[in-house]
């Protein structure tokens, strides 16, 4: 099978002008009080759609995780951990050309800017 095409970050100048609200977020996905099940298929779904419509840069928002872990190291934010891991994955790849954290503005640790890749065709 080909290999993924490999990840390339934001960059400063583009991540600067989202955050300043120069550069528009072509779609936003709310990922909070989803199961770790629910919310990978979603995220798919979302990307896969933002594709098919030509987006270019959307927002994925995971949330931080407030609530205290039931043991230390246990499962505090395990969306925010997870949906880093799962854009790496080889399905995801073929949608995503790079992420970032989001801007304090746009949510901080509790969101992700997220390249979209353009169709192939």
């Amino acid at each position: 099978p080909p290999l993924a095409p490999p990840l390339a970050p934001l960059g400063r100048r583009a991540r600067q002008r989202v955050a300043r609200g120069r550069a528009p977020i072509d779609a936003r996905l709310d990922l909070h009080g989803m199961t770790q099940e629910r919310a990978h298929a979603a995220l798919l779904h979302f990307l896969r759609r933002a594709q098919a419509e030509d987006a270019r840069l959307v927002l994925v928002i995971t949330g931080k995780g407030t609530r205290p872990a039931p043991v230390a190291g246990g499962d505090r934010g395990v969306l925010r951990r997870l949906v880093p891991r799962w854009l790496e994955l080889p399905e995801f790849r073929g949608c995503v050309v790079g992420f970032e954290p989001a801007h304090v503005s746009h949510g901080g640790e509790g969101a992700l800017y997220v390249q979209v890749r353009r169709r192939t065709t």
